[in-house]
């Protein structure tokens, strides 16, 4: 049976918008694609907002690990996830989407500053609100992000774009009986450590009742099948 929910957050990674094998760090076409199968399911009447990771240009941890300061290296991340997030509105302009990006970090002269009731705001207005910056503090992820910012506007769902079509019991890559769920407990999936999302974000998810779907963005269409409901992907809940 189709999902029915009115308010969606999605959360795409930066290397999303990468074309593969490319040293380009954003890929116009693949923006492009999504910008398309958003503008599907937002006809279709759901309120959508969008969280993207900065990966495709920088990873923090990455850089702390060979010897930068941590809490620099993330505050470099939180700049690359508004550069991706500027490149999705512009493709939303372009298809005719009515967006706007609100940023953690104040950056007045290419996006608004995140709060709460305006976001809120605009999103009853029907426009897209993509959500950049992270949660402007270092040491939290862009999981942690789509989780927050998914309870502070009611959103009633997390959809976490991926490179696999669900959660397994094991690296569904590295294991040929890797075994995929189609829908697991809050409870179930901690007491099997499947790291579906980092910590803080899983436990922000668990307490504000948000439930979160998993799915292969790479397939033709799903980003759009899954904003406008179908059964895709894994559903922890």
């Amino acid at each position: 049976m189709p999902r029915e929910f009115k308010r969606v957050v999605l959360k795409l990674s930066g290397e999303a918008l990468r074309e593969p094998g490319s040293h380009d760090n954003i890929s116009p076409e693949i923006v492009e694609g999504i910008a398309h199968q958003i503008k599907a399911a937002h006809e279709a009447g759901t309120e959508i907002c969008i969280v993207v990771g900065g990966g495709n240009f920088w990873r923090g941890a990455s850089a702390a690990g060979r010897g930068m300061d941590r809490a620099t290296a993330d505050y470099v991340g939180m700049l690359a996830t508004i550069m991706n997030s500027l490149a999705i509105q512009s493709m939303l302009d372009a298809v005719g989407v009515e967006s706007r990006v609100q940023t953690a970090i104040e950056m007045t002269d290419v996006a608004e500053k995140f709060i709460r009731r305006r976001a809120i705001r605009h999103i009853e207005k029907g426009r897209v609100v993509i959500f950049g910056g992270g949660t402007g503090n270092p040491f939290f992820t862009t999981d942690t992000t789509a989780a927050l910012r998914a309870s502070e506007v009611g959103a009633d769902i997390i959809f976490k774009a991926t490179n696999v079509d669900g959660v397994y019991d094991k690296d569904p890559n590295k294991n040929d009986d890797a075994v995929r769920f189609e829908e697991l407990s809050f409870n179930e999936a901690l007491s099997r450590n499947l790291r579906v999302m980092d910590g803080t974000a899983f436990t922000l998810c668990q307490d504000n009742e948000i439930p979160i779907v998993v799915f292969d963005m790479n397939e033709d269409g799903n980003i759009q099948k899954a904003l406008s409901g179908a059964d895709l992907g894994t559903i922890i809940s």
